[in-house]
């Protein structure tokens, strides 16, 4: 299958490909702007590199939020790195359920994979210690299948698209070495197809504190969502925990929530008249106040363009249609080269 137009796709084939797979699950927050978003799209800028981007829906079922939720983060995720910037016609943005290629690919890792290798995946032994822990009689209850293999089919995305670079948090650095390992182990047995994958860990990357002081995570429901309306923007950002310093004590900035989300929004120039507020003594009332209004400036027009977005979902899913015509020509000869070195071919005459 190939699309009616495949831009600068013949001449980025010798260039290095970034991959990057987005999980569907909730919505995003400022720490996924600062943290992933506004590098990656920065990223996809670059002549230099073929950036491929992904709705990793798939990934997403190990979590089981429901269809409803599933749906409506897809939606969400894709607008909000459309409303972003994100260049849809330089970058390769694309749904992974919309490229049978990759499920097809992950059976066929399948067989060069250690049942060994997916026992050490840190996401299983996790699981296992927990239900130890709880003084389960199987250490396996619970355990779907889905979160045993899915090493194998985060080594289906990124091998099938001849990843060279994938930025991933720490925590996702051992998947990217398990995808390096399939693919090592493919080729000694069929010969060299695949791309070896590096993880790249961005040692600038922000990680935001969210608003119970730990990190900004769904999973601590301490989040503060991108394109919340400015009412409601205000009322989280009133929420983030603070010490007891009153007005006119000098306050550290380097351990405060509020600086710190100030300072991966703001310029230097800002960010320095900011932390000379803090030593002044500025009150925690006003410090909130003042990072609000300038979220809310820097977010409104993203703000505006990511609802016209939610509004128009045809228009979202035509985008990303197009992103897998796209795709599909990048995994579909890379599949055939596989098919036809395991053996699965056409027989002759």
């Amino acid at each position: 299958m190939r699309p009616a137009s495949e831009p600068r796709t013949s001449s980025l084939m010798s260039t290095q490909t970034v991959l990057t797979g987005i999980t569907t699950t909730g919505t995003p927050h400022l720490g996924n702007y600062v943290g992933a978003i506004r590098p990656a799209v920065a990223a996809s800028q670059r002549e230099d590199i073929r950036s491929c981007y992904f709705l990793a829906d798939l990934h997403a079922l190990v979590k089981s939020q429901g269809p409803e939720a599933l749906e409506r983060s897809s939606l969400e995720i894709a607008a909000t790195w459309l409303a972003l910037g994100l260049d849809t016609e330089r970058a390769v943005f694309y749904r992974q359920s919309d490229i049978p290629e990759i499920p097809e690919l992950m059976w066929i890792l399948t067989h060069v994979t250690a049942k060994g290798l997916m026992n050490r995946a840190h996401a299983y032994k996790a699981a296992v210690q927990a239900n130890e822990a709880d003084g389960a009689r199987d250490p396996d209850q619970g355990i779907t299948m889905a979160l045993y293999c899915y090493p194998v089919l985060m080594a289906a995305d990124i091998l099938l698209f001849g990843a060279h670079r994938v930025p991933v948090g720490q925590d996702q650095k051992q998947h990217v070495e398990m995808a390096r390992d399939i693919a090592q182990r493919f080729n000694h047995h069929y010969g060299e197809i695949f791309v070896l994958p590096e993880a790249e860990i961005g040692a600038d990357t922000a990680i935001l504190t969210g608003l119970d002081g730990r990190k900004m995570s769904k999973s601590y429901s301490n989040t503060i969502p991108l394109f919340v309306p400015a009412k409601k923007l205000r009322s989280l950002v009133m929420k983030i925990k603070t010490n007891s310093l009153e007005p006119g004590e000098p306050k550290d900035p380097d351990t405060s929530t509020v600086f710190q989300i100030y300072r991966a929004f703001a310029t230097p120039e800002e960010t320095a008249g900011m932390r000379e507020r803090f030593a002044a003594g500025i009150a925690w009332g006003e410090a909130k106040q003042q990072l609000f209004e300038y979220l809310d400036a820097h977010l409104s027009e993203a703000r505006a363009r990511y609802e016209a977005l939610m509004a128009d979902p045809g228009h979202v899913e035509a985008i990303l249609r197009q992103g897998a015509e796209r795709a599909r020509a990048i995994a579909a000869p890379l599949l055939e080269r596989v098919r036809s070195a395991v053996g699965i071919r056409r027989l002759a005459g």
